[in-house]
């Protein structure tokens, strides 16, 4: 393994920051600058190795000389901060993306992925021969642009371990069937590449791939020892496959912490290889666990890196302050990426504009942000690192409705966040008024800027007969009711959280939703896996559904499409009913207070949204108030 100033290294993160060329932009240089001093090493996003090989629209490429001279200049960046550079190349095989015209598909198979893809062609001598060939030469293209290290991939349902996997591989020649016979191919690209470069090589690969006959951890083991044979310096281990089990390949809240670690630790314990642990390591207590109970000698960081760039320089006394904490939600990283956006983050506004953060302010002013959910919290605290003076007005809990989103099943990480602008607010002697702000408060202080993070309250459909019922955010936080029948109007993520907490706790549970689909406005992965469990227990969710009215314990649906006839149907014997019909701003206030003060809306008061968009818009209100703002 190549000598590393810190034992902390960057996994390759897609950030999807390219223009379409492939080409190294000022964003990435933002990006990587703004984490590296107190790495030992920066492992760059996945580098296409051909055109036709994308997984993003935006991704970095390593496939002409116009790649390699940008690739260089970043590298160089990185090398004056201390840190080595790793060129992570990958050939996603069937996983290339179906959607980007010119994209090719080959695989061990010619079986499409099983939640969907192009059908690939079963790869020929002739394809082997070109796959390898364009390793060979992006291994080469990467040790003239300055990289210390080569990692290529050889797990996570990419083309390698579309070879290594009895769950993919249906091969009937010299190259499927037994482990050693489906490991030939991997074993070629890996020989052919280290032939050809002088700089060594490391491999990342699934302990497992957590399906039913894919890859397991003897499998690995067998593979990591002939690896190690061959010249290979160091193993990365993950889990899973980003066809089947996305969940583990994002290390998802949803999966337990801590299954990638014990994969690590054996695999280090049976072929003695330097081997990096990777997999959610999000805290200093992780650091620590992860060093001591399971031997970590090189440490993988990367979404805690992103949540906040100095995480690591905190943990190592570099610098002092709260760690913005990483939720493992995937909302903003995976959400931006497949955007088209670029990878962004839920919890910190500057990912991908690092260059465009906002200077202190010339002139300090005298400011109030009225309500303290996380719109509010990161305004206030944003306000007071430029320098401005600040009180932050909150009737009730700081977190506000962002309160109740830790109660759902697996969603306890999200309680972090509040806990952290807690911290922060403490830090910076922000003045906390538990109040309900009135004109009054406002006039005697005479502000000369007032930020609105007033939030939002529930809409209340107007339904016949609708007299008793919970509210979905005030019922989530408990204590929830068991073995009744319950219905849930709305089928939004609220709505379904809500079920799906009901559900776990042996309720009958119906979803009333008037559009075509439930959950449109959820993460894909944790969408995927609540429905599945809801599915699981029996709950019914009924699309293009309204309620028509309410007679006692019965429920009257009717279709929603307009024109059609009236579906008519009855829901009797209803214990509950629980209304998660979405929200609506709340600006009384802001009406109030217009015309005397300089006034802005920001979070749900100004359009409703979700966590991500709440803390950007506090962020960038904050960072546009200046002087002359009256």
């Amino acid at each position: 393994m190549i000598q590393l100033q810190t034992p902390f290294i960057m996994p390759p993160l897609k950030l999807g920051y390219s223009d379409g060329s492939g080409r190294v932009t000022d964003r990435h240089h933002a990006f990587y600058r703004a984490r590296s001093a107190a790495l030992g090493a920066v492992t760059l996003e996945p580098l296409f190795m051909d055109p036709g090989l994308r997984e993003l629209p935006t991704q970095l490429g390593i496939a002409t000389e116009e790649h390699v001279a940008g690739l260089r200049g970043l590298v160089n960046m990185i090398h004056a901060r201390g840190a080595k550079v790793i060129a992570h190349l990958n050939h996603p095989g069937r996983m290339a993306n179906p959607k980007l015209p010119g994209n090719y598909h080959l695989s061990s198979t010619d079986a499409a992925c099983e939640n969907g893809g192009a059908l690939p062609k079963r790869m020929d001598r002739a394809d082997m021969d070109s796959v390898i060939a364009l390793h060979v030469t992006a291994a080469e293209q990467a040790q003239r642009a300055g990289f210390d290290m080569i990692e290529l991939q050889f797990g996570h349902g990419y083309l390698l371990a579309q070879f290594l996997s009895p769950a993919v591989n249906d091969r009937e020649d010299a190259y499927g069937g037994s482990f050693k016979q489906r490991a030939r191919f991997p074993l070629e690209v890996f020989r052919a590449v280290a032939a050809a470069i002088d700089i060594p090589i490391n491999v990342r690969v699934s302990g497992e791939e957590m399906i039913p006959g894919g890859i397991v951890i003897e499998e690995t083991i067998r593979l990591v020892a002939a690896l190690k044979e061959l010249g290979a310096q160091a193993v990365h281990v993950s889990a899973g496959s980003v066809c089947s089990t996305p969940p583990w390949f994002f290390q998802h809240m949803f999966v337990p912490k801590g299954k990638t670690w014990e994969f690590a630790a054996e695999i280090r314990r049976r072929v003695a290889l330097p081997t990096i642990f990777v997999g959610r390591i999000h805290s200093a207590e992780d650091i620590e666990r992860v060093r001591s109970k399971y031997g970590a000698e090189y440490i993988a960081v990367g979404r805690a890196l992103v949540a906040d760039p100095h995480f690591i320089a905190k943990y190592l006394g570099r610098e002092t302050g709260s760690v913005r904490p990483c939720l493992a939600c995937s909302e903003g990283c995976l959400g931006g990426v497949r955007s088209g956006h670029g990878l962004g983050c839920v919890v910190n506004p500057l990912v991908g504009t690092e260059h465009a953060a906002p200077a202190p302010a010339d002139t300090p002013l005298h400011c109030a942000v009225v309500g303290g959910g996380i719109a509010g919290m990161e305004a206030a605290r944003t306000l007071r690192r430029r320098g401005h003076d600040v009180t932050l007005y909150e009737k009730q809990e700081l977190g506000g409705q962002f309160n109740a989103a830790w109660y759902p099943p697996k969603k306890q990480s999200l309680k972090e966040l509040v806990d952290y602008y807690i911290r922060e607010l403490d830090d910076l002697a922000v003045r906390v008024e538990k109040k309900e702000c009135t004109l009054e408060d406002l006039r005697a202080q005479r502000y000369d800027a007032v930020l609105l993070a007033t939030g939002a309250v529930p809409v209340i459909p107007p339904i016949e007969g609708l007299k008793e019922y919970d509210i979905a955010a005030d019922l989530i936080r408990g204590p929830l009711p068991a073995d009744e029948n319950v219905v849930v109007i709305g089928g939004g993520l609220i709505g379904i959280e809500t079920a799906n907490a009901l559900a776990e706790l042996g309720n009958m549970v119906t979803v009333v939703e008037l559009l075509d689909e439930v959950a449109g406005d959820m993460e894909m992965i944790e969408r995927k896996l609540t429905l599945k469990n809801l599915a699981e227990r029996k709950a019914r969710i009924l699309t293009a559904t309204r309620v028509a009215r309410v007679d006692g314990r019965s429920v009257i649906l009717e279709g929603s499409r307009p024109g059609a006839e009236p579906d008519v149907r009855v829901l009797a014997d209803i214990d509950r009913i629980v209304i998660a019909a979405g929200m609506k701003s709340e600006t009384r206030l802001y009406d109030t207070l217009k015309e005397e003060f300089p006034v802005h809306l920001i979070g749900d008061a100004s359009a409703v949204g979700n966590a991500q968009h709440a803390i950007r818009q506090g962020y960038e209100a904050a960072s546009a108030i200046a002087k002359g703002v009256r």
